[in-house]
């Protein structure tokens, strides 16, 4: 469908009653990082009590559900404001699961271990000895730039080794900052040749998963059209709902705040623009997530 007119709506509400169940991001839309944001999570709440629709968190997180619902509850976030959640950390374990003849290679932070918790797979912390590469992110993502693993990556390359990403996030919001994902790490990876296989948005595998855990919560297959994905991410959560030809809210407050002038009042123009500019389309946008 065309972009609505006018993009900016003043709340979910205005969308609510035409969707049977919702799609919806958590860093950068629940959450920056640090704490929840209460209206996001209550928006979410009253679509399902005054719908009846169902929500199904989806994330780029490269963990295990249940691990980002306890992360979620410490924040604050209401167990009331969705049915249930699908990482990419999931989807991640499917593939490794299938892959576990290999010695694997883990780049990333020691708190993404639970990814691998039940898995048949046996681990190297010597890249010469790896057979495949398992990528959830930078190391120590408060001090590293991707730049800072170019060599590794490259020596990794020439061994013809796959990377398989668990995140394809860029980057994400850690308070006021943004911070350095897996995403940036694969695109690296790509551009120096290598060649890595992701699961999480944009890709369809996710959007897959998501729409099953939605029909087992409806009783009954929903339709794409019946379905509004929320999410702030033009290459992964707007990009994603637009290659699967899922009506999309955008909010526009979260990683590409700076773009569209005051982040609590942007400005419709520079958001229609930049829609364009990327080849994507949104049904409606909003600065953050509320009612």
């Amino acid at each position: 469908m065309t972009v609505s007119a006018p993009l900016l709506v003043d709340g979910l509400h205005a969308l609510a009653p035409s969707y049977k169940g919702i799609l919806c991001d958590v860093w950068g839309v629940l959450h920056n990082g640090v704490s929840a944001f209460d209206g996001a999570h209550k928006a979410l709440a009253q679509y399902r009590k005054e719908t009846g629709g169902k929500v199904v968190l989806i994330t780029n997180a490269p963990r295990p559900a249940k691990e980002v619902g306890e992360m979620l509850s410490d924040m604050g976030v209401s167990k009331d404001a969705y049915d249930d959640i699908v990482t990419s950390g999931d989807v991640t374990r499917v593939i490794l699961a299938a892959e576990s003849d290999k010695t694997l290679l883990h780049i990333g932070h020691n708190q993404h271990q639970p990814l691998y918790d039940g898995l048949n797979a046996t681990f190297t912390e010597n890249d010469d000895e790896a057979e495949l590469i398992s990528c959830t992110g930078l190391t120590n993502d408060e001090v590293e730039t991707p730049d800072d693993y170019r060599d590794r990556l490259q020596k990794l390359v020439e061994r013809k080794l796959t990377m398989i990403c668990a995140n394809p996030d860029i980057v994400v919001e850690r308070g006021d900052r943004l911070i350095w994902c897996a995403g940036a790490l694969a695109r690296l990876y790509e551009d120096l040749g290598g060649e890595v296989v992701i699961l999480g948005k944009p890709h369809a595998p996710i959007y897959d998963a998501a729409m099953e855990r939605l029909a087992k919560l409806a009783g009954a297959p929903v339709a794409k059209e019946d379905v509004l994905a929320i999410g702030d991410g033009l290459p992964t959560d707007i990009r994603g709902a637009v290659s699967q030809d899922i009506d999309v809210l955008f909010i526009t407050a979260g990683i590409h705040a700076s773009d569209f002038g005051p982040s609590d009042a942007p400005d419709e123009h520079l958001i229609r623009r930049r829609l364009i500019e990327e080849g994507l389309r949104a049904r409606a946008a909003l600065p953050r997530l509320w009612w």
